[in-house]
């Protein structure tokens, strides 16, 4: 089934980045990215008239750059979930993002909610089938943000 979906990958055209399905691995989006920033790099000879193909590959690798961003925005928050969790701090997190610490909670904070919106539209839409934080998670994930700067979650 990964291959079948890794083909239909291969063979899509992005001109959007609302074109990119949602799960689609990381990876896929920087090998896709990658093939079009390298025709545009190796085909950089001036064409007249302009040449259909360039401005299609420059087209598709701006919206793959939005895609890869929002991509990385979306799991931010999980990774940083998942970061204190294993014991990181919020002074080495917010190293890492290159944010404050503040900043780190706030955006670890944002996912949470995010989640929680998730979980709620599931109960309605689809119950048996929910996806996001249920209650208990989404608060035990706001305890998080509660630990001091150099404090690491305990482990008992």
């Amino acid at each position: 089934m990964i291959t079948s979906l890794y083909e239909r990958w291969k063979a899509l055209s992005v001109r959007r980045p609302d074109d990119v399905p949602a799960t689609t691995p990381l990876a896929w989006h920087i090998e896709k990215l990658e093939e079009h920033d390298n025709r545009l790099t190796y085909d950089a000879m001036p064409v007249d008239p302009p040449d259909e193909a360039g401005r299609g590959d420059a087209l598709a690798a701006i919206a793959l750059r939005e895609s890869v961003h929002r991509h990385v925005e979306r799991e931010r928050g999980g990774r940083i979930r998942e970061a204190i969790e294993l014991g990181a701090t919020w002074n080495e997190v917010a190293t890492a993002l290159g944010f404050t610490p503040g900043a780190a909670r706030s955006a670890l904070h944002r996912w949470a909610d995010a989640q929680r919106r998730i979980n709620r539209r599931d109960i309605e839409h689809a119950p048996g089938h929910c996806l996001g934080l249920d209650q208990d998670q989404y608060a035990a994930v706001l305890a998080l943000g509660r630990l001091g700067d150099d404090e690491r979650i305990s482990s008992g």
